[in-house]
């Protein structure tokens, strides 16, 4: 037991070294999760920080996956860009959710609004020596209007759409799409871009942004 106890004690001390090493000067950490990203069995760490740069959205956020390598933790990517700021949720001020490793994915989900709410998980494939966006399902509206859903396949171009009205009058009929959207390039380092990208629906001209 006293064995065992020293052993995981040396693997805390070593990754608190680590983390230390990595993080950004002034911040703190929002979450930290455990899971294998890049499909050796060997489980990386990723973590979410609060860093003290501000915009005019609030704090800025940073992800870092850790991965060890021959006994060493190194960072395998971070990025500034997949996390909104600390405001960025509007009326409900921090949009962050949460993060999860679902069989080698990694999912984030963000989500704001007031009475109009939105939310959305990215889902990130290790590939191509880095995290790319391979998978994008959102939500938004508001009760006794409407709601809207996305569910976008990045791998396989797949988009489906279906917005739900209740209130006919001001926004139509209910309408649903699939379309085929090839090419786009997404990944950690260029997800939350100052324009956000635009895609319009062929059939039913309704617009999906991301």
């Amino acid at each position: 037991m006293k064995t065992t106890f020293c052993f995981l004690s040396i693997i805390f001390s070593t990754f608190c070294f680590a983390q230390k090493e990595f993080q950004p000067a002034g911040s703190t950490i929002i979450e930290s999760i455990d899971g294998d990203l890049d499909g050796d069995k060997i489980p990386e760490k990723v973590i979410i920080y609060n860093t003290k740069d501000t915009t005019d959205m609030g704090n800025i956020r940073e992800i870092q996956i850790l991965k060890k390598i021959n006994g060493k933790w190194t960072i395998l990517e971070k990025s500034t860009k997949a996390i909104l700021e600390s405001n960025g949720g509007g009326m409900m001020g921090d949009p962050y959710q949460d993060t999860q490793i679902k069989k080698g994915i990694l999912e984030i989900t963000q989500a704001g609004g007031s009475s109009w709410k939105w939310g959305y998980t990215d889902k990130y494939r290790f590939q191509n020596g880095r995290f790319e966006l391979i998978g994008y399902d959102s939500t938004s509206g508001k009760p006794e209007e409407y709601f809207s859903t996305v569910e976008f396949n990045l791998s396989t171009g797949q988009l489906n759409f279906e917005k739900e009205v209740e209130n006919t009058s001001e926004y139509g009929k209910s309408k649903k799409e699939t379309f085929i959207k090839k090419g786009l390039k997404i990944n950690l380092q260029n997800r939350n871009q100052e324009k956000q990208r635009e895609i319009v629906l062929p059939k039913t001209k309704e617009k999906v942004y991301l």
